[in-house]
């Protein structure tokens, strides 16, 4: 018996990570390359995302900690 050699696509797959201006690609956790990013580039992201840097942060609306309601409740949860 032969092996021969074949071309499997994975491309929906991969993943990327943003790392030192570069876009490391990972299949599953195995590191399989990288993209270079060009100096000053922008990132577009959707209206409740935004950049920093080399970080990526989701806008979400969380409940205040002032809420007389959660500020009696005991050890156990009972409020």
């Amino acid at each position: 018996m032969t092996l021969q050699q074949g071309k499997l696509d994975i491309t929906d797959r991969v993943v990327g990570k943003l790392q030192n201006g570069e876009m490391v690609l990972y299949l599953e956790n195995e590191r399989i390359g990288k993209v270079t990013l060009p100096s000053g580039s922008d990132m577009q992201l959707e209206h409740h995302f935004e950049s920093a840097g080399e970080k990526i942060f989701q806008l979400v609306s969380t409940p205040s900690n002032d809420e007389p309601r959660y500020t009696d409740c005991d050890e156990g949860g009972w409020c």
